[in-house]
C-alpha cells in the first residue's frame, strides 16, 4: 500500500512541474527494397492539473491512513 501511494504522489508531483511529457520515437517514412527512410517523430502527453492534483492528495491520504486489521 505504502508503494502505491509513494507511485501515487510521484506522479501527482510530475504532471503540476511539467505540465505535458514529450517523447521522441523514429518513424518509417519510405521504405524501397533495401532503402529505408526513418524521421523522428516527437509526441506530447498533455497532463491535467487537476489529475496531477488528485494523484498527489490521493497518495498523501493513504500514505496517512493505515488500514485496520
Amino acid at each position: 500500500m505504502r508503494a502505491v501511494a509513494i507511485v501515487l504522489i510521484a506522479i501527482g508531483v510530475v504532471a503540476l512541474a511539467y505540465g505535458s511529457i514529450s517523447f521522441t520515437h523514429p518513424k518509417k517514412v519510405i521504405d524501397l527494397g533495401a532503402v529505408e527512410v526513418f524521421q523522428e517523430k516527437r509526441e506530447t502527453i498533455p497532463l491535467s492539473p487537476v489529475a496531477g492534483g488528485i494523484f498527489l492528495v490521493s497518495g498523501i491520504v493513504l500514505l496517512m491512513f493505515r488500514p485496520r486489521t
